[in-house]
Parts: C-alpha cells; sequence; structure tokens
C-alpha cells in the first residue's frame, strides 16, 4: 500500500499506482510504503529516480547496508520494537529515504509511533513541511515511543521486584520467571533499537539534506543525547532484571532446602522407632520380652521417647 502526505495537509491519500498514466503529485513531502508489492516499489522508484531497498535488504545487520547515500538520496534503517504489549515482544527493520525535498518511509510492519505521529498531524500539519521536518519530527515520535517502552518494561519489572521480596512469598515463581524472561527479551530489543536509532541519528547529521538545516541538526543532536540516556537506563535495568532472576532463583533453592531439611527431619526422628519396631518384630526363640507383660507397652514408649528425642534436640539447636 502507498500512502501520500501533501504539504501541510492532516491526513494520507491512498493512491493506486497501477491506474494509467500516474503521476507522483508535486507537492508530496511523505510518501509510506506499507507492505508494498513489487509494482509499487517500481512505480515509486520510477517516479523518484532512485533504487528502494527491498525487504531482504533491509534486514541485512551490516551497518554500510542500513545506512548509506546513493544518487542523490539517503538511505537509513532502524530497528524498531513493536508488539510490545504481547507475550513475545519482535523488532523489524524500518528504512527513512530522503530524496530531494521528500521524505520515503518502507515498513513491514505498524509501529505505534506512525499513528501517534498522525494523531499529532491533525493538531500540527506543519510538522510536515517539508521532507527533513518530517523525517526529523516523525523520527521524534519513534525515539519517544521507544522510551514509553522502555518506561513500560521499567514499571513492569519494578512490580515483578516487589513481588518478589514481599513479605508473603508468591507460591508459584514459574509465572515470575516467565514474566523477567519477557521483559528481558523487551529491554534487549528497545537497546538494539536505541543502538541503531543512534547510528542512524550519527549518519544523518551529515547528510545533504540535513546539513542545509540547522535546525533539524540541532533537533537531531537533543535527539542522540536523550537516546543516550535511555540507553544508559536501559542498561541499569537489564543488570536489575539479572539480579531479580538470581534473587528469585535463590529463593527458590531456599525453598526447596527447607523442604528437604524437613524431609531429614522426620527421617531422622523416624529411624529409632523403626530400629525398635525392627528389633521387637523379629520373633527369635530366646527373646525375654516377647514373655514379659508389660513387654507390648514398653515397646511403644520406647518407640515414641526415641521417636520425640531426636525432634527435641533439633529444636533446642534450632534446626526447626
Amino acid at each position: 500500500m502507498i500512502r501520500l502526505l501533501r504539504a501541510g495537509h492532516p491526513e494520507f491519500d491512498a493512491v493506486d499506482v497501477s491506474a494509467p498514466g500516474w503521476k507522483l503529485p508535486a507537492v508530496t513531502v511523505w510518501i509510506d510504503l506499507v507492505d508494498p508489492t513489487r509494482t509499487e516499489e517500481l512505480a515509486v522508484e520510477k517516479a523518484l529516480g532512485v533504487l528502494l531497498p527491498t525487504r531482504e535488504e533491509m534486514a541485512e545487520i551490516e551497518v554500510s547496508s542500513r545506512l548509506y547515500q546513493e544518487d542523490g538520496a539517503t538511505y537509513m534503517t532502524a530497528m524498531l520494537l513493536h508488539k510490545s504489549g504481547g507475550d513475545i515482544p519482535a523488532s523489524d527493520p524500518l528504512t527513512f529515504v530522503l530524496v530531494g525535498e521528500r521524505l520515503v518511509t518502507i515498513r513491514y510492519f505498524e509501529p505505534k509511533s506512525f499513528p501517534i505521529f498522525e494523531s499529532q498531524l491533525q493538531r500540527q500539519p506543519e510538522l510536515c513541511a517539508t521532507g527533513v521536518s518530517t523525517f526529523v519530527n516523525l523520527l521524534e515520535a519513534v525515539v519517544d515511543r521507544t522510551a514509553d517502552n522502555l518506561e513500560f518494561t521499567s514499571a513492569e519489572v519494578e512490580t515483578i521486584s516487589n513481588e518478589i521480596f514481599a513479605s508473603k512469598k508468591p507460591s508459584n515463581y514459574e509465572p515470575i520467571l516467565n514474566r523477567l524472561g519477557i521483559n528481558q527479551t523487551a529491554n534487549n530489543k528497545v537497546r538494539d533499537s536505541l543502538v541503531s536509532l543512534s547510528r542512524l541519528i550519527g549518519f544523518a547529521i551529515f547528510a545533504d539534506q540535513i546539513e542545509a538545516s540547522e535546525h533539524a541538526r540541532e533537533h537531531l543532536d537533543s535527539m542522540q543525547r536523550d537516546i543516550q540516556s535511555l540507553t544508559d537506563h536501559s542498561s541499569y535495568l537489564s543488570g536489575n532484571i539479572t539480579f531479580l532472576l538470581d534473587a528469585a532463583l535463590g529463593l527458590i533453592n531456599i525453598e526447596q532446602n527447607s523442604i528437604i531439611k524437613i524431609f531429614s527431619i522426620v527421617t531422622v526422628a523416624i529411624m529409632p522407632p523403626t530400629l525398635v519396631g525392627a528389633i521387637y518384630g523379629m520373633n527369635f526363640e530366646h527373646m525375654p520380652e516377647l514373655h514379659w507383660a508389660i513387654g507390648y507397652p514398653l515397646a511403644i514408649l520406647l518407640m515414641v521417647v526415641s521417636g520425640i528425642a531426636p525432634l527435641v534436640w533439633f529444636k533446642r539447636k534450632g534446626w526447626f
């Protein structure tokens, strides 16, 4: 799908490039390619006179394949987190292409930063006056959304911390471990996004289209500092998650050791009565106790005393 935004307009126009004689409107400042077909890619390439990266090329991890200039156009690709509210967060590449006074975005997913930015356009259409201003303001929305994801993960980790160290311990730690794993995955993907965005901004500042705008360079410098602070917070959060994981495993080990200790104490306490019962369960001929009138109650009393004695000893030692 191709969506076009004209300068000063708050809403996108959906276009059909298969229509005969289709041409790109001259006032277009933003071309948003959402899961484009090959026909749509070729139509935009012909209209702009540049080649667009394919989905496979966008996924390459080499910096030289994500950040480069070619035929007067600047190509920049960053990894963005999405599905952050689901069980398994995901990240996919988003490509920005600055061609003259136009911005082209290529994506195969729906990041929440896009509808958020579009809602801002309803109130401030001037955000997309030019391709460069569109790029800078959209990138700011992307960074803000990444910060929101990091804040959500941080709040979730704080909740898990309160549950782990509450006076009333959880009866089952498996859900807590699962949540820690999900939040660690989300934090790692946020960190990957921040690193790729930092590289993208560092490259964009020296792009031909950006160098001509002092305001855009200052705006990008400010975002670069924000990303650095977010990266530091992500590192702190990763360490905190690791600590909570170790704490949860430690509490599980303590709980298991307490259970094993109880079984050990019970086993030791039962051994003397078992020995007494085993001895007097042997019906040898020369066992005088078998003929005592008080033999049976004496054996019972001996088993009770021999069972209680170890428990009293363990209690005095403070083992339970």
